[in-house]
């Protein structure tokens, strides 16, 4: 799975991964229910750490699409909300 980070670039993850990945979204995604911004930042910094310690940098000149995108580290809420899909961050 390809997935970008806005502003760093995209990440090879392995299949591997994505479970826990999938966790993390479900975390983001009731911090943002619960209005909860504290946590919200908490969970959204733990899905990023994870998918930059986990996956490995596609080469800046990749010009294949992302199978998920997403936010910056100090995004919104609101912002964050612009980028859910059906199924969260993380597809799946």
């Amino acid at each position: 799975m390809i997935v970008r980070i806005l502003t760093e670039g995209q990440f090879e993850v392995p299949d591997t991964l994505v479970d826990h990945l999938n966790e993390l979204d479900n975390a983001v995604l009731a911090a943002l229910d619960s209005g909860d911004e504290a946590e919200f930042k908490v969970s959204l910094a733990a899905l990023l750490g994870a998918v930059r310690a986990g996956g490995t940098p596609v080469a800046h000149d990749y010009l294949g699409a992302s199978d998920a995108t997403l936010p910056f580290e100090d995004a919104t809420v609101d912002e964050v909300r612009e980028l859910l899909q059906h199924d969260g961050l993380i597809p799946g």
